[in-house]
């Protein structure tokens, strides 16, 4: 019988691991990957997470990460506006920060499993029985972060499994001559990419595009050619910059649907619970900020070797819908403004002749610092 299983080693996973062992649980990690790797995300963070991650000796100094202060709106024809952040934010990549709190993980004497995959979970009994290809165990708690899509999401048949998610995310890694005080959204026909400066002078260039845009044009290099590069700011950007990786990070079909923080008695976090649309890039603070309100819940309602699940349940549900299921709610709303020749132009005159407007977005798919 182990005590608390997570699933995934990502922000929210490495987060909850480290405060949980902290205070006091035996740990174990899953991850299927061997640490350190890329991931296809934007690899900027809102600021609401510092004063955490500083407080917690978290955040990755020694890795110098960007101060991004400004953020920029780009339309399909290339018509721009550009407005300062409230909280302003750091860049850094997935490589990097996730091998740190991986490191921190270790040594704070999480047991982390990587390169095994969990297979199979199931709630039987008042607790989990777990699989993975080699081995199978027993958990009294198990905490689900392994990110947008998972072969678990269809054993435990999530609602959002029923249907084909029309997305695909894409991710350089570049050197080039931009602003690094700068996050940027750019859109093109059916999709739209950002770019902020990381760590070493590097540079994360990754958009979201669509499934059908790709089938029709039969390779990311001529979906590339033909629509993204219809924004003259990205064919600026992708013609005159050094690309690192040998070939793009991809991840297909992950779906922004409404998701459940908690499914078959699994605590989701992260992506895992709800994947808000890249508006400025807050997936990481919001999967960081929800490693924190779980362990928090775990803490609260399983103290001396007593489980109240239920009301441990409960509690994690209030408190993640609390913080998250508005933002995620409003930023499904703005995408709407995201991707067409037409709804881009729209959007953009909004925020020019309302920076109300374009600060209410801000607002509302960002957090508190907390």
């Amino acid at each position: 019988m182990k005590e608390i299983t997570i699933i995934g080693g990502g922000l929210a996973g490495l987060i909850s691991s480290i405060l949980l062992q902290r205070k006091g649980y035996e740990v174990n990690l899953y991850e299927k990957k061997q640490f350190p790797f890329h991931r296809v995300c934007g690899e900027y963070v809102s600021d609401e997470v510092r004063p955490f991650l500083e407080r917690n000796s978290l955040f990755p100094d020694a890795s110098h990460p960007s101060r991004i202060r400004t953020f920029e709106f780009s339309s399909v024809k290339g018509r721009r506006f550009e407005l300062p952040l409230d909280l302003g934010g750091f860049g850094v990549s997935r490589y990097v920060l996730d091998e740190f709190l991986y490191q921190i993980a270790l040594k704070e004497g999480v047991n982390v499993v990587t390169k095994q995959a969990i297979t199979d979970v199931r709630f039987i009994g008042d607790k989990f029985l777990v699989k993975t290809g080699s081995e199978s165990f027993e958990s009294k708690i198990v905490i689900g972060a392994y990110g947008k899509k998972s072969v678990i999401d269809n054993k435990l048949d999530r609602g959002f499994t029923h249907k084909r998610a029309p997305f695909i995310g894409v991710k350089y890694h570049i050197k080039t001559d931009y602003p690094k005080d700068k996050v940027a959204l750019h859109n093109f026909q059916s999709g739209y990419c950002g770019i902020s400066a990381i760590e070493d002078d590097k540079y994360n260039l990754c958009y979201l595009g669509s499934r059908e845009m790709l089938k029709k044009h039969g390779s990311i290099e001529a979906m590339e050619n033909m629509v993204v590069k219809q924004n003259p700011f990205l064919k600026e950007i992708f013609n005159n910059s050094e690309f690192i990786f040998d070939k793009p990070e991809v991840i297909n079909e992950f779906s922004f649907s409404p998701k459940s923080a908690v499914e078959s008695h699994i605590l989701m976090t992260g992506d895992t619970a709800g994947l808000i649309t890249p508006l400025c890039g807050n997936g990481m603070a919001m999967a960081i900020h929800s490693g924190k309100i779980v362990s928090e819940s775990v803490s609260t309602h399983y103290t001396k070797g007593q489980l109240n699940r239920q009301a441990l349940e409960e509690d994690y549900i209030r408190t993640w819908n609390r913080t998250f299921k508005k933002r995620l709610r409003v930023g499904r709303r703005t995408q709407a403004l995201f991707g067409s020749s037409f709804t881009s132009e729209v959007a953009v005159s909004l925020m020019r002749n309302s920076s109300f407007f374009a600060y209410q977005i801000m607002k509302n798919t960002h957090g508190q610092p907390f």
